[in-house]
């Protein structure tokens, strides 16, 4: 059998052992050297089931911002949040995109009584919670966290952009890509930068 398999198994047991309601969490905007790190946490309605779910990544943006209206209409419930980049700063990335998904739990309407959340790190909860390795792709509540997630946090990438359009944060997303460094150099870094970042840093010390 193989390992993807295998997992798919060892979620149906989890799911099965649970009684209650449960709910998916992922996160975006990590790696980007702007913005905030958003994280979503849903919980599904099995008797109103939403189709096309996947990974945010592999979704075209068109098909994202049609799942994105869908899920906050049919879903249990949702909760979207954030830490800005401030707390980023502060208490570094990892311990940042932990905080915003422990925000997204807590502001769920209903609470779950299991959390399963995309990667290998989960955050400090009051009820049970699980990592799911790639789970965005093989857990459909994660799935919609996971695109609750990315369109808010394009969503925010678009306002910066109308704060500041010499930074093409609409087309990059806060990535480090050429035309961002080529801006971060020419106009140095703008409040919406991580300044703990190492690019964002090395632009302050050569401007």
């Amino acid at each position: 059998m193989s390992s993807k398999k295998s997992l798919r198994a060892d979620q149906a047991a989890l799911w099965f052992e649970s009684t209650g309601l449960m709910a998916g969490v992922d996160e975006a905007g990590r790696g980007p050297l702007a913005g905030p790190v958003v994280a979503a946490a849903v919980i599904l309605d099995d008797l109103n089931p939403i189709r096309g779910l996947n990974d945010s990544k592999k979704l075209t943006a068109k098909r994202r911002e049609l799942l994105f209206d869908e899920i906050r209409a049919r879903a249990l419930c949702f909760a979207i949040a954030e830490a800005s980049v401030q707390e980023i700063d502060q208490i570094n990335i990892l311990q940042a995109t932990m905080l915003a998904m422990k925000r997204a739990v807590q502001a769920l309407r209903l609470p779950p009584k299991l959390v399963l959340v995309d990667g290998n790190r989960i955050p400090t909860l009051a009820m049970r919670a699980e990592a799911i390795v790639k789970g965005d792709a093989l857990v459909p509540a994660i799935s919609a966290a996971s695109i609750l997630a990315k369109v808010h946090r394009d969503h925010l990438c678009h306002a910066m952009h109308q704060r500041y359009p010499a930074y093409g944060f609409d087309q990059h997303k806060g990535y480090g890509t050429a035309q961002h460094m080529a801006a971060l150099q020419a106009h140095g870094p703008t409040d919406c930068h991580r300044m703990t970042f190492a690019p964002v840093a090395r632009s302050v010390r050569c401007s």
